[in-house]
């Protein structure tokens, strides 16, 4: 059944409620509880709340034991729920994607509705504070005290507009409470992953949602793809690259594919990888590492996961190396390939999808420099204060694909190529001309992702075209559908920094317009003021992961491109 509405929970759905309001409550509470009799300071009772919540989650009776902790009357705990609930309401805003969001979705046609529980007084606050009202069909504020059930509202709710709960989708971030309801009324669900529930582990199959997103920009495509019959499970993504673009691509796309594939470039020759392909003759296992780790089940998983696996012994005999490195060059030795090694490591790590080498072939990348001169191996390619590079070529001619590979190619909805080193991650995997013959050949959608910044050695002073047409002389004419374009340029302090390190914005040109593709443009940059997970050498400005999986799907569902930043860059 095709979706036709969609039911939004408010407090950290449409706003940052543990960031703006949680902090205040827990202080209003300390304050109440202390100047009840609690025999501590208002210190003390706040970060006692703080270090249960972190503790035990958001459902543990916070009250009752600091109440049990100081041996305090019971009628406290009381106190602290009343002053913790109370109508005080201090300065909300929406997140900046919601209203531009609400208003596409509208403009779609769907209906959209407002469900909110809690306190009635202190709700409405919150909406008017919002500015949300114009946006929805009805808000339905169900006070907890006093109103129904939550599945009873939803029931009302969609009832009294005459929508089968197939048709429906319910967007909120307690996995335990309404997206555990709706799924259990045979509704889509989406969790929010902001806020005090987003590591709630499901208990089980009920509580498990649909879909995770963390911006509601992504909501609309969910909604489009999955009209289309196109939902996790038979969606099929295939990304072509490796170094930076490769597992940033992966990371994003995990909220639309259960079936992504990664065909990555085994040509690296760097550092710790290519000590180890010198020393054991193993192919070079760095890009494959980070590859495992982006498609690993969660995000918190994933954290972990990038800290092991990237970690850098700093002294003694293996200074430099890799651990994730030296994890993959035992499980080839155990198994007795590369390829082998991946497939236990899949395993392992419980991964969602493949990591395929481009091939098993012991090859190198080389290049032609515009002086005539020829290099010979990746870190010498990329080397910067060279002459620039005129052609890239294989050190071996005629190196076999995996059929794995080339049939995922050809099976896949979406190929996707970069965005990476231009040269050293994505066009080498084109060299080869069982993954470059499959791209050709595959019905997919074919979209190249172009880079944001110039890399120094490789493509310096290249403008969009400069990067589109490199694709174009390796892959070959009228085979890209689609190029995606970065256009949120940052501020001057920022580009000021990579322009101290050679690398420049990569600017859309007139070139552009005089080739066979279709070229679109969002905002793709990361937010800066997060902490970053740096998945190559260079230290350069990233693409978003959702940003970018959003745009590629929503490419491929043929809805337009969101340019929204989530913070000023």
């Amino acid at each position: 059944m095709r979706i036709k509405a969609v039911i939004f929970d408010l407090d950290d759905t449409l706003y940052d409620c543990t960031g703006s309001l949680i902090d205040a409550s827990r202080r209003r509470a300390a304050r109440a509880m202390v100047e009840a009799g609690l025999p501590c300071t208002e210190e003390d009772a706040y970060q006692v709340q703080k270090e249960l919540t972190d503790k035990y989650g958001p459902y543990h009776l916070v009250f009752n034991e600091i109440v049990n902790k100081y041996h305090a009357d019971n009628e406290l705990v009381n106190i602290a729920y009343k002053a913790y609930n109370s109508s005080e309401v201090s300065e909300i805003e929406p997140f900046p994607d919601v209203i531009p969001t609400l208003i596409e979705m509208r403009e779609k046609g769907y209906k959209l509705f407002l469900l909110t529980v809690g306190v009635h007084e202190r709700q409405e606050k919150k909406i008017n504070t919002l500015g949300l009202k114009p946006y929805f069909d009805e808000i339905v504020v169900n006070d907890q005290e006093i109103g129904l059930l939550v599945e009873d509202c939803i029931r009302d709710l969609i009832g009294r507009h005459n929508i089968d709960p197939r048709e429906a989708v319910m967007v909120g971030d307690r996995a335990r409470e309404e997206l555990r309801i709706a799924k259990s009324l045979g509704m889509t669900t989406i969790q929010m992953l902001h806020g005090r529930f987003k590591n709630e582990p499901a208990v089980n199959d009920c509580d498990k949602p649909d879909y995770k997103i963390k911006r509601i920009f992504q909501t609309p495509t969910i909604l489009q793809l999955n009209n289309m019959g196109k939902t996790p499970d038979r969606l099929k993504i295939v990304a072509i690259g490796g170094g930076t673009g490769l597992p940033i691509m992966l990371d994003g796309s995990k909220t639309y594919s259960k079936h992504l594939t990664a065909v990555v470039t085994v040509t690296d020759s760097g550092r710790s990888s290519g000590i180890l392909r010198e020393e054991f003759g193993i192919l070079p296992p760095g890009d494959a590492r980070n590859c495992l780790v982006a498609l690993s089940e969660t995000e918190e998983q994933e954290q972990e996961l990038y800290q092991l696996f990237q970690y850098r012994f700093n002294k003694g005999s293996l200074e430099g190396m890799s651990l994730g490195n030296l994890l993959m060059t035992a499980l080839t030795d155990i198994t007795g390939s590369f390829e082998q090694a991946i497939k236990k490591a899949s395993k392992i790590l419980h991964i969602r999808g493949k990591v395929l080498p481009s091939t098993l072939a012991n090859t190198h990348i080389c290049a032609e420099l515009e002086d005539g001169t020829r290099v010979e191996e990746e870190f010498n390619v990329r080397a910067v204060g060279k002459s620039p590079i005129k052609n890239v070529f294989l050190k071996d001619n005629n190196v076999a694909s995996p059929s794995e590979a080339i049939n995922e190619i050809l099976k896949a909805d979406i190929v996707v190529i970069g965005p990476g080193s231009l040269y050293t991650s994505v066009i080498t995997n084109l060299l080869v001309s069982g993954i470059r013959n499959a791209i050709r050949n595959s019905k997919a959608t074919k979209i190249y992702v172009c880079n944001i910044v110039t890399q120094p050695g490789q493509t310096d002073r290249y403008k969009v075209s400069d990067h589109i047409n490199a694709i174009i002389k390796y892959l070959g004419e009228g085979v890209l559908d689609y190029v995606i374009v970065n256009n949120n340029i940052p501020r001057k302090d920022i580009l000021d920094k990579y322009q101290k390190e050679g690398a420049e914005v990569v600017l859309m040109d007139e070139g552009v317009y005089n080739l066979n593709v279709n070229v679109k443009k969002a905002d793709l940059v990361e937010d800066l003021n997060q902490k970053r997970i740096l998945w190559e050498k260079q230290d350069l400005l990233r693409h978003d992961p959702d940003k970018l999986a959003d745009s590629i799907c929503r490419v491929y569902a043929n809805l337009p491109l969101l340019t929204i930043s989530s913070t000023p860059v």
